[in-house]
């Protein structure tokens, strides 16, 4: 009996193994029903203007099971330093020129794997409607950071009513202006500053978002438009871009991020929330 029940037990030990070996292979043959883990990408911004288009994005990715966390700085200074000591998987808040000057003054090595959007700086006043009345002497403010001034400069050259040295770059200063026949007075003031000063200048330049701040539209209410088209190799500069580290420049998920940005559902949100501040800086596919 004590042989019966030993064989017994053993054959029905097998026999459960078996049971449970070919359930587990009918069960891999179907759907699982565990759910794909979604990955995290910590894309670094300044402010927080753009989380309309980062939520667009995020739903662009969600069949992806990708997430992009948008993690707003103060200044963009600081979110470079943070995606070269890997806190950050990319950022989204700079154009070629201020990224360019940032590799060459702290040696990071970052890669640009998207353009995102242009945005125009043009010439406002409260006292003239065209810069043909701009008077010798008048005072125009700009302003009172490296990247945008010189941008802010170039828009002067573009309107006629300077020069600058051509050894300058992207980033020229006060001190490489080379012809200014109305002896115009240039003064660097605080962007956020400008438009709220304008009944003390004779006109002044300042970024679209401060712009739109003081209830004004960036392009209709400027007295000189400047070139707004991305294909001009001159607006290069300007562009903002989507940067990371150049060892993550082939990263799938990254470029996957990259697709979600670039399409016609993005370009829907700035023509919506972003009217005449932003104009996208890509092909739509």
């Amino acid at each position: 009996m004590k042989k019966n029940w030993g064989k017994r037990l053993i054959y029905g030990l097998a026999t459960l193994l078996i049971f449970v070996g070919v359930a587990g292979v009918l069960t891999g043959c179907g759907k699982s029903d565990a759910k794909t883990a979604t990955k995290t990408i910590k894309v670094g911004v300044v402010g927080t203007t753009d989380n309309p288009l980062w939520t667009q994005v995020n739903k662009n990715l969600k069949s992806e099971h990708i997430k992009v966390k948008p993690v707003s700085f103060s200044d963009g200074i600081l979110a470079n330093e943070a995606l070269n000591n890997k806190e950050l998987d990319m950022v989204a808040f700079q154009h070629y020129a201020f990224l360019h000057q940032e590799e060459k003054e702290k040696h990071y090595k970052f890669s640009v794997i998207g353009q995102t959007y242009l945005t125009p700086l043009n010439i406002f006043s409260d006292k003239i409607k065209n810069i043909k009345q701009l008077k010798s002497g008048d005072k125009i403010a700009i302003p009172n950071n490296v990247v945008n001034a010189g941008r802010a400069l170039s828009v002067l050259q573009e309107a006629g009513l300077i020069k600058i040295d051509p050894k300058a770059g992207d980033t020229p200063a006060i001190k490489d202006i080379t012809e200014n026949k109305l002896k115009l007075k240039i003064v660097q003031v605080d962007p956020a500053k400008i438009m709220n000063l304008l009944p003390d200048f004779a006109a002044g330049i300042t970024n679209s978002n401060f712009v739109k701040a003081s209830h004004k539209d960036p392009i209709d209410d400027a007295i000189y438009k400047s070139s707004f088209d991305y294909s001009d190799k001159t607006n290069k500069p300007w562009i903002n871009v989507i940067a990371v580290r150049t060892s993550d420049k082939n990263n799938a998920t990254y470029k996957k991020v990259v697709q979600a940005y670039q399409t016609k559902s993005i370009v829907k949100v700035m023509n919506k929330t972003f009217n005449h501040m932003y104009t996208p800086a890509f092909k739509v596919k």
